[in-house]
């Protein structure tokens, strides 16, 4: 059997009831579009805020755990403590490195309002051809496919 994707968000409890009597891997909608975002980010910003999305993620299915596991105690507990302190601790990385990824940026776009550079913004839902209309007008050579959030990261 194959993986088993909810289209729905589901409880910890639901999830891991399913893996268990189901012996697969069980997914539902957030997962499934944090792991496309994963795959697909190349930049450092795009992938530091992928995996800060992925840990705040798993921090709140560890809640959950914890709160329905709270009468258990030992080791699970232990685990469970340790497990948040392990991605608490990320989170803060990946947030000092965010800051410093954004800091550069500005610097960057400080630089181009000195050189009154014009800055031009295409929106719209995602699969739309916002990337192909952007290679089509500048020659930018940005990845353009058929397929949801095929890009990610600012061009």
């Amino acid at each position: 059997m194959g993986d088993i994707i909810c289209d729905d968000e589901s409880s910890p409890a639901q999830i891991g009831n399913l893996k268990d009597e189901l012996h697969t891997k069980i997914m539902d909608r957030t997962l499934l579009i944090l792991d496309i975002f994963a795959a697909r980010a190349s930049t450092n910003e795009g992938k530091i805020q992928v995996e800060l999305a992925q840990l705040k993620y798993r921090q709140s299915r560890l809640t959950g755990y914890g709160t329905s596991l709270s009468r258990l105690g030992g080791g699970i507990e232990k685990k469970l403590e340790m497990d948040r302190r392990l991605i608490k601790g990320r989170i803060a990385r990946l947030n000092r490195e965010l800051t410093e990824v954004k800091n550069h940026r500005q610097v960057a776009r400080e630089q181009r309002k000195k050189e009154m550079l014009p800055v031009i913004a295409i929106v719209g839902y995602t699969n739309a051809g916002k990337s192909t209309l952007l290679n089509y007008l500048t020659g930018a050579e940005v990845l353009a496919e058929n397929k949801l959030f095929a890009t990610l990261d600012l061009t």
